[in-house]
């Protein structure tokens, strides 16, 4: 027998790693993911599109996925162009009133508009949605508590309604919604901020999600940060709160995320590396995953 070309090697890599993503196909086919893009992942060109070519490639294969972002470094570089200051206070930015509209208009018309355009280079499947379309959330204010102190952190807001009919709709129309996660207030009157892990849990119990993935700018949960050989891979819900009060105060609102949906009933809640090209596939796809899962238990 000839001695195999490094394309035909190559090309059998392929068919394994296809012949190994099977079983998971099989089990997810028909499952909803939330899966929420993390603003630092948006600043590579190539990553960004890799992103949304897993969204299409999960709906090719029978998975409903549905894309809720955050923009933090676009948010505060259109801020800073507008000459308004970005204050950050227990993880949680600070939104003034003349903020909130900057952050509307950059989540939904530059973050979800490139995002959907990215899909849509396959087909027409991404569908544009913020908080405020269909009565998609609503939202109550909310402040912080900083070094035991309550901070006031303006137009920010938690999800406390959420409306899945108009995604379930989507979804059934074999579609891939993008969702920004600005809100109505409760009080009929004011537009909220809405952290975005935090609107991707909310929206992942009402779907009835099977998985939640935040990716983020680093590879998962470590016990002793900044050692990176205490990577967690696995956490049952009781280990996760007993860790959540040390956590650095960026990883509070990912990882709570994640403690709220596995309680809300999602099988499944993951942290992975968004830097890593075709993350959401290997975590999903592969038996070793990436990352740091959350289980019930």
């Amino acid at each position: 027998m000839e001695a195999m070309t490094n394309s035909s090697l190559e090309a059998l890599r392929k068919a394994a790693t296809l012949t190994e993503a099977l079983p998971w196909m099989r089990r997810f086919h028909g499952s909803i993911f939330v899966i929420k893009l993390g603003g630092n992942a948006m600043g590579d060109d190539e990553l960004m599109q890799s992103f949304a070519d897993d969204m299409v490639f999960l709906a090719t294969v029978g998975v409903k996925p549905v894309v809720v972002h955050g923009g933090g470094p676009q948010i505060t570089e259109a801020l800073e162009a507008k000459g308004i200051p970005s204050e950050f206070r227990g993880g949680y930015r600070v939104t003034s009133t003349a903020a909130i509209p900057v952050v509307r208009d950059v989540l939904r018309n530059t973050i979800s508009a490139d995002v959907a355009k990215r899909i849509n280079l396959h087909s027409d499947l991404a569908v544009v949605l913020s908080g405020e379309d269909e009565n998609l959330f609503v939202a109550t204010k909310r402040g912080a508590v900083v070094d035991g102190v309550s901070v006031d952190l303006g137009y920010v807001g938690d999800v406390v309604r959420v409306n899945p009919g108009v995604i379930h709709d989507l979804l059934d129309a074999g579609k891939i919604p993008v969702v920004s996660s600005v809100a109505p207030g409760d009080d009929g009157a004011s537009l909220l901020n809405v952290n975005a892990d935090s609107a991707a849990a909310a929206l992942a119990i009402a779907l009835g999600a099977e998985k939640m993935v935040l990716l983020t700018d680093v590879q998962g949960l470590y016990r002793n940060w900044p050692d990176t050989e205490s990577l967690i891979s696995s956490l049952a819900l009781a280990e996760l709160e007993g860790l959540l009060p040390s956590l650095e105060s960026g990883m509070i609102p990912k990882m709570t995320a994640c403690l709220d949906a596995v309680r809300g009933g999602v099988a499944k809640a993951a942290i992975i590396d968004g830097r890593l090209a075709h993350s959401v596939l290997l975590e999903a796809f592969t038996a070793e995953g990436i990352g740091t899962e959350v289980l019930a238990s």
